[in-house]
């Protein structure tokens, strides 16, 4: 029999506490996975023998099939369990983490990734919902706020770990310790969780718009796959059809939606949401806005190890003050964004693309930057990823009709990832292209500084254009944080 949320009071003092930490346990290796293997990339490279093109499916793996489990995940929760589909998605991903650290080439790491991604897209819709049903009105923005420091703390925690267990090589296994960490978590999280978690569902009975997701998925793969490639494959026709295939397909997809609404049922994407101008400008504002997070920290990171011969824990070092400018700013973000969140989005994306301008003229001469000049340009980035990220989400919701504002919520949860997964793929094959393209045999300083002050000047302009994107939301940011 399907039941409504579960009662507050049931899970209430200690167990709803037991329960929340459960939960942001989980969120945090979600986010943490997100971030930790862009310092331990050189290292998997080298093991591994990857190829540039490799390095970036095994990034983007993990954030396109993130999104693609976003898509699906809250909605299976809805309807099968929250806490049962919470449980499935951390075995999941403690099983595919163990594979991931197993991997014995390139191919079978880039699978796991996709596996952890998907696992992870299942596990962290779950977690709203779990919050809602362990504690009651009164105590969930103290809980919402649990989990947005925990995302702090994964982007402090993501870099420092990796770059410590890969120099720390603990037990010959180098790289592969930033996965096997997983494994513990997971399993005293599973243990407490089967114990803990309060089980809740929704009352709807919408059946499951599964091949909607496959279609979005395969739109996207389509067309990211000859991207990445480029460096192998080069542009021949198979490329280009792969191209067109990828935008036939999402058209495809944009049909079948559309007819799935108009038959009273729920699309994974309603396509009538694009008449919503706030969510049109909102949709690409988000792609080109989180599309270029993981480029930066993929090239900067490569660019510090193999560049500048940095370790992962030095690189993780230099790393540090853009996560610390975001923490110091997001709370900031988050308060004012009632009030002035169009502003905030804009001041942000503006912030970045400044730090990069400035990032830029200290790496294009090819010579070593100290410490002490790198962490400026990355602090300043940092407050102004702190001022955005957290609330465009909300502040695009501000412009949709509320009976959408779940729907749309879940949509723009899923294009971040994928815009992190493009970011990856158009600015890192342009960064390695450019790295590649040096004709003084092994690449050498001169040739890294190039190639990231190239991606550098590529993503301060795209941040620039975004801010003039984003002068199209509405002002404020919607009150909720759910």
């Amino acid at each position: 029999m399907r039941t409504t949320e579960a009662s507050p009071a049931l899970v209430a003092g200690a167990g709803a506490t037991t329960a929340l930490l459960v939960v942001l346990f989980g969120s945090f290796m979600d986010l943490l996975d997100a971030t930790i293997v862009t310092v331990a990339a050189p290292a998997i490279a080298q093991d591994l023998g990857a190829g540039d093109a490799q390095i970036q499916w095994t990034i983007a793996a993990y954030t396109l099939a993130l999104g693609a489990g976003l898509i699906t995940g809250g909605r299976l929760g809805d309807q099968y369990g929250r806490k049962r589909l919470f449980i499935i998605g951390l075995a999941g991903f403690m099983v595919t983490s163990a594979l991931c650290a197993l991997a014995v080439d390139p191919g079978m790491l880039i699978g796991m990734r996709a596996g952890q991604g998907l696992t992870a897209g299942i596990m962290v819709p779950q977690v709203f919902g779990i919050i809602r049903a362990s504690f009651g009105p009164g105590e969930r923005a103290k809980a919402f706020g649990a989990y947005g420091a925990v995302q702090g703390l994964a982007s402090v925690a993501g870099p420092l770990l990796g770059g410590l267990l890969v120099d720390a090589n603990l037990f010959g296994l180098g790289w592969r310790t930033i996965f096997w960490i997983n494994v513990p978590v997971s399993i005293l999280a599973l243990v407490s969780g089967a114990k803990v978690l309060p089980e809740s569902r929704s009352a709807s009975t919408a059946r499951l718009d599964l091949p909607g997701a496959l279609l979005a998925a395969t739109g996207i793969l389509l067309l990211l796959l000859p991207i990445i490639q480029t460096e192998t494959w080069g542009w021949t026709w198979a490329g280009y059809a792969l191209l067109a295939a990828g935008i036939i397909v999402l058209a495809i997809f944009l049909a079948y939606e559309r007819r799935l609404t108009g038959r009273g049922n729920e699309p994974v994407f309603d396509p009538a949401l694009l008449r919503v101008r706030a969510f049109a400008v909102g949709l690409s504002a988000s792609v080109l806005f989180f599309g270029g997070i993981g480029s930066y920290f993929l090239t900067l990171s490569i660019y510090l190890q193999n560049g500048t011969g940095r370790t992962a824990w030095e690189t993780g070092l230099v790393i540090l003050p853009y996560a610390l400018g975001s923490i110091i700013t997001s709370g900031l973000g988050v308060a004012l964004a009632a009030k002035a969140g169009r502003t905030l989005l804009i001041t942000g994306s503006l912030t970045i693309a400044a730090s990069q301008l400035v990032l830029w003229f200290i790496v294009k001469d090819g010579n070593d930057p100290g410490y002490w000049l790198l962490a400026p340009a990355l602090f300043i980035g940092g407050l102004g990823l702190g001022l955005a990220a957290p609330i465009l989400v909300n502040v695009v919701l501000a412009g949709v009709p509320g009976r959408n504002a779940g729907a749309a919520g879940g949509v723009l949860s899923t294009v971040n990832q994928i815009g992190g997964a493009v970011g990856i793929t158009v600015l890192g094959t342009i960064f390695f292209t450019a790295v590649t393209g040096s004709d003084t045999g092994a690449p050498v300083l001169p040739d890294y500084s190039h190639a990231l002050s190239i991606v550098l000047i590529v993503s301060a302009a795209l941040y620039l254009i975004t801010a003039l994107v984003m002068l199209a939301l509405p002002k404020a940011a919607v009150e909720h944080a759910e």
